[in-house]
């Protein structure tokens, strides 16, 4: 039973790894996939997952919660008779990677200015409207709503005047 534990462990935890990833690459394939026109980086949907991510985060941190995987594979782990972290996952793992030691309001910080800097991308390169995906659509978009102003003023016209 405690591989099992183990096993679930390591899922949560490459689980999380793959969530801190996708945050932190996220912000760079927005930057880069402007630059280069890469629509997808500006979908909507991926915008507000990347941006729902980040606030996730950066609200944790600054109302002292512990990640919800952070707790899930501690306790995991600590099922299997492992040993768990003492600090968050993020924490934790560049101390393991840094061999640096940092108070907490380092973390706090360095997830707030990722923030902010998620923020800048988004008001820099918004994220694209949906219903107008690229310059031909636009154009015929734009061409679609003269005409109905058009059609209406028409109607508008034909119904004030005497004939």
């Amino acid at each position: 039973m405690e591989s099992y534990y183990t096993l679930l462990a390591d899922v949560v935890l490459i689980l999380h790894f793959s969530i801190a990833l996708f945050v932190v690459s996220g912000l760079v394939l927005i930057i880069v996939g402007n630059i280069f026109g890469w629509g997808l980086v500006n979908a909507l949907w991926f915008r507000l997952v990347h941006f729902s991510a980040i606030a996730t985060i950066v609200a944790e941190s600054w109302l002292g919660i512990v990640c919800p995987l952070t707790t899930l594979e501690g306790w995991l782990r600590s099922k299997a008779g492992l040993d768990t972290y003492n600090t968050g996952f993020i924490e934790h793992w560049l101390q393991k990677i840094l061999f640096y030691d940092a108070p907490s309001w380092v973390f706090i910080l360095g997830y707030t200015l990722f923030a902010v800097a998620v923020g800048a991308a988004w008001w820099y390169f918004p994220p694209a409207n949906p219903t107008i995906r690229n310059k031909k659509n636009l154009e015929v978009h734009r061409k679609h709503t003269c005409t109905i102003r058009h059609d209406k003023e028409f109607e508008d016209h034909r119904k004030n005047s005497l004939f």
